[in-house]
């Protein structure tokens, strides 16, 4: 009769060649088998993380409108709420996004943004008093959308 932990041991090295097998592991000792493995697993883990950006590329190549970016404006009270949100962040966004608020006669009142691995922007807006002309929201929605697409 053969005893529990002979079992559990061919049970266990059974184990161990499919796991061998399945990451073309030439390792003999079980050690190596399972660092080959994890090294298996983290090279899975990056062609994961190539194609999700692969994924992201094509996506933002297809929305001819604003490429990456998403671009909503909420006319409040007094000024705008608007949010951007981009898949990729790039040097100088943010920097591009306020001149154009600059430019269309906004103030920025209050702001939070984060550009770590993506870009997010939720700006609220003032009118400047002094300025006759009254712009509305789409105006600063194609404005900020011509300004993250050039």
């Amino acid at each position: 009769m053969v005893s529990r932990a002979r079992k559990r041991e061919a049970v266990l090295h059974d184990k161990l060649q499919r796991l061998r097998a399945i990451t073309h592991s030439h390792a003999m000792n079980e050690a190596s088998i399972v660092l080959d493995a994890s090294n298996y697993i983290k090279e899975l883990k990056h062609k994961v993380d190539r194609l999700n950006q692969d994924i992201a590329t094509a996506q933002c190549s297809n929305n001819h409108i604003n490429p990456c970016a998403q671009v909503t404006v909420e006319a409040l009270e007094k000024g705008f709420l608007v949010n951007v949100h981009a898949w990729k962040s790039f040097p100088g966004l943010l920097v591009y996004i306020l001149e154009t608020f600059e430019d269309i006669g906004l103030t920025v009142v209050e702001a939070r943004v984060s550009c770590a691995d993506n870009f997010h922007l939720q700006a609220i807006g003032g009118e400047n008093d002094e300025d006759e002309e009254r712009i509305n929201a789409p105006v600063v929605k194609r404005r900020i959308s011509n300004a993250i697409k050039n």
